[in-house]
């Protein structure tokens, strides 16, 4: 009796997997399911998609050890899925007139003054981070609270969305109304509109950047900037001495990279801002620099040096970029945002 039953659970799972098979013989390549990956069974699927990976994009850049840390799969078993993955996304090289078709869909976010919106080729630049660095009182979290609403100028974009990742117990909501107030917008509706989350370590900073991905599948929002103020605060405080300066630099770039893969997969901008450290054995020009090194330098698209300037004016120093010019903007911020000089 038992010999039976076990026989005709065998032929049912057979047929399921023939029927699994067939559909997926006939589904496009782009449109098919992550359950239908080799190695990914309903139980896998559950367990991949309950951590992010439920869609063909998220598996095909995903490295073997992710997966094998979400899924409790082997990473052989790992490898085959990413490569099934890519190869159904025809995941290769492609002329650059596509790339610049793109590029269209690039949108920028205001600054609010036209000398810093000329710097960075008109604002702040979605699928790209951009990072500011000033020493204290430089004026990086006011920028980080009038782009949070100056998102809401944005053109032909609905309900969009600000996430503030908040390290330093710095966001403060009347600041918000000031400025909405000052730009003619409703402060109330650019108050529910700004997401704020406070990070009481790096760790858990890593995490909230991982649940923004939370906040645009599963509720539905139409994030188009997320900012992390500091972007440093934590790591700098919690990896003290040369001993622990290779992990820090580690966690530092698997964040930076997290973030700019939400940059470029939602096509959002990331506004981080960044402390500064004066280095002794500069005896001629400016010793300011950046925490974070070479892993913080090369992971952000777009940096900005702001500094003080005469009668308490703001100077933007465009440092880097990968197809802008060194510029300089000079500015006062104000209750209601900034102003050209």
């Amino acid at each position: 009796m038992l010999a039976k039953k076990q026989k005709v659970e065998l032929e049912m799972e057979f047929e399921n997997n023939q029927e699994e098979k067939a559909e997926a013989e006939t589904t496009p390549k782009k449109d098919m399911e992550i359950r239908y990956l080799p190695g990914v069974g309903p139980a896998t699927a559950e367990k991949l998609g309950a951590v992010g990976y439920d869609n063909l994009l998220s598996i095909a850049v995903a490295s073997p050890g992710e997966l094998v840390d979400a899924a409790g799969v082997t990473e052989l078993a790992s490898r085959k899925m990413i490569n099934a993955a890519r190869e159904a996304l025809d995941m290769g090289f492609e002329s650059a007139d596509q790339i610049m078709k793109k590029r269209e869909l690039v949108e920028k976010i205001t600054t609010g003054s036209k000398s810093f919106d000329n710097v960075l080729g008109g604002g702040i630049e979605t699928g790209a981070i951009t990072e500011i660095f000033s020493e204290f009182g430089g004026g990086k979290t006011q920028m980080a609270h009038i782009f949070a609403v100056n998102v809401q100028k944005m053109k032909n974009e609905k309900d969009p969305v600000t996430v503030y990742i908040d390290t330093e117990n710095t966001f403060r909501p009347e600041r918000i109304k000031q400025i909405s107030t000052g730009a003619g917008l409703d402060p109330a509706m650019v108050l529910k509109r700004i997401k704020v989350a406070r990070a009481y370590n790096s760790d858990h900073q890593m995490l909230l950047a991982e649940k923004i991905e939370d906040l645009i599948k599963k509720e539905n929002l139409n994030v188009k900037l997320v900012i992390v103020d500091s972007l440093t605060a934590h790591f700098r405080a919690e990896f003290i001495g040369r001993g622990t300066l290779a992990e820090r630099q580690q966690k530092l770039n698997k964040h930076m990279h997290a973030l700019l893969k939400l940059a470029d997969k939602h096509n959002l901008a990331i506004y981080v801002t960044n402390q500064v450290m004066s280095k002794p054995d500069v005896f001629f020009g400016d010793p300011t620099h950046a925490i974070g090194g070479h892993i913080v330098a090369h992971a952000s698209t777009f940096r900005i040096y702001l500094r003080k300037g005469k009668k308490g004016s703001r100077v933007a120093k465009l440092v880097d970029s990968p197809n802008l010019p060194e510029a300089e903007a000079s500015f006062y911020v104000e209750e209601s945002g900034l102003r050209d000089i």
